[in-house]
């Protein structure tokens, strides 16, 4: 067989992406609020763009009527138009770490020097959330005894968020652990041998905790989702305004109809007449930069066009699949993934990710991003129906929220209750749900609840 090179012809198919392609993608998964920005950046670039005037396109904004969707006169409690009761209002700052702790220990002593040494340690906290003097030393500049800060510290450690208070990083993780009733005696080794993990001596590990290798990694992977310093992890995020793309509200036919908010919809316009007169005016050599403006300008009003079609076709099929939601709230939630929208509006799962990534609709019920109505399907009990994993959530929340201080759930009884109405779900499953919603175990609950009813000295 001879080696050498030759000639030869083949056909293929090939997809090139241009640089209008690119953009046209990036647009398409921009929020409204970096929409804008982008607009800006174009008119200012390109002179032959300009702002379009939104109240002569008001019968051009796209509109649908979800057919067959009859809406409930009671969630007619937001008014037409109004849309900034729906958005609600900002609230006020969150109140510091210190604030919160400081609350924590009024409710959980009416003992004044109780309370004076729970505020004495508050303010010796690191920045990590950990005390750098020893008890004994705390003890004698407070002129009270070791034991007496010892059994205040400790019941600090359990205070929201767990770990703080604690000397060293063992006995952080320590508390994390207690809370979440996972600190077993092979933990608890782990945890004094901490400088071993660190230096990856797994072997000697396995022979200190008594486990096998499989059990030591799930001790280490356990270890890893806990929070090493928690005082840096707390607070929420700062929050925003958020301003829907989409609006709900009812039809005068009894239906429900989607709109684009003209308020955050980008649009823009070719001036024409700018053009024709520049086109007549412009030098041979200024001809090509003149027409490259002018197709960039056509560009992005087609882009435009088409990202605002595209997001009401998205946002209509959604929200004909959550009747339930519409009619009734969380409960009715059905699981949805993005197939079965991509299947309907005919596009591409990844073309639906991004025009709902960043986008809101605001409805009735409220402000939610379009992603929320996307939620995994947990199977019904003797092949029944399946559920939504948020509407599972939603009812977790609503048993919790409806516990007497005498009875309170645990995670095993909130199985049986939901295998009662025909949900097949496991303890883990609950417990996942629960710790996503942030609400602490049954025994954590049962505190608190004693902790309500005591009243804090005035």
């Amino acid at each position: 067989m001879t080696i050498g090179p030759r000639l030869a012809l083949r056909q293929a198919q090939t997809l090139v992406m241009t640089p209008q392609l690119r953009q046209a993608i990036h647009l398409l998964q921009l929020s409204n609020l970096d929409a804008c920005s982008f607009i800006e950046q174009e008119l200012e670039r390109n002179p032959l763009l300009e702002r379009a005037n939104l109240a002569g396109l008001e019968e051009l904004r796209p509109k649908v009527v979800a057919h067959g969707a009859r809406h409930d006169p009671r969630l007619e409690r937001v008014p037409d138009q109004d849309w900034a009761a729906t958005t609600g209002t900002l609230p006020g700052p969150a109140p510091s770490l210190h604030e919160r702790l400081a609350q924590q220990v009024r409710l959980s002593w009416r003992d004044a020097g109780d309370r004076l040494v729970g505020a004495y340690l508050i303010t010796l906290l690191d920045a990590d959330g950990r005390l750098v003097p020893p008890t004994a030393v705390i003890a004698q500049s407070l002129g009270t005894t070791f034991d007496h800060v010892e059994r205040v510290r400790q019941t600090m450690m359990q205070f929201e968020p767990t770990g703080l208070f604690a000397h060293d990083l063992g006995e952080c993780l320590a508390a994390q652990l207690r809370e979440r009733d996972r600190l077993d005696p092979a933990m608890a080794v782990l945890l004094r041998h901490l400088d071993l993990l660190a230096r990856r001596d797994l072997r000697r590990l396995q022979g200190l905790c008594g486990v096998d290798a499989e059990d030591l990694a799930d001790m280490i992977a356990e270890v890893r989702t806990l929070s090493p310093r928690p005082a840096r992890d707390f607070g929420d995020p700062a929050a925003c305004s958020v301003i829907p793309d989409v609006l709900l509200q009812p039809a005068p036919d009894g239906d429900w109809m989607l709109e684009l908010n003209p308020e955050t919809m980008p649009s823009v316009v070719v001036n024409s007449a700018l053009s024709t007169r520049v086109a007549l005016r412009a030098r041979r050599e200024d001809r090509p930069f003149l027409n490259e403006r002018l197709a960039s300008a056509n560009w992005l009003v087609r882009a435009l066009q088409q990202r605002a079609d595209t997001i009401i076709r998205v946002a209509t099929a959604i929200m004909r699949r959550q009747r339930g939601f519409l009619d009734h709230g969380i409960g009715h939630l059905r699981p949805l993934v993005l197939r079965d929208i991509a299947e309907t509006v005919g596009l591409h799962e990844s073309t639906v990710s991004r025009v709902t990534a960043n986008k809101y609709i605001a409805t009735p019920r409220g402000l939610f991003e379009l992603k929320y109505f996307f939620t995994t399907a947990i199977p019904g009990r003797a092949g029944g129906a399946d559920h939504s994993a948020e509407a599972i959530r939603h009812r977790i929340k609503t048993l919790i929220s409806q516990e007497s201080d005498g009875k309170i759930l645990s995670d095993d009884a909130i199985v049986t209750r939901l295998r009662k109405e025909g949900i097949d779900i496991s303890r883990r499953t609950v417990a996942k749900y629960r710790d996503a919603l942030r609400i602490p175990n049954s025994a954590q609950r049962k505190r608190d609840k004693a902790l309500i009813g005591l009243k804090p000295e005035a």
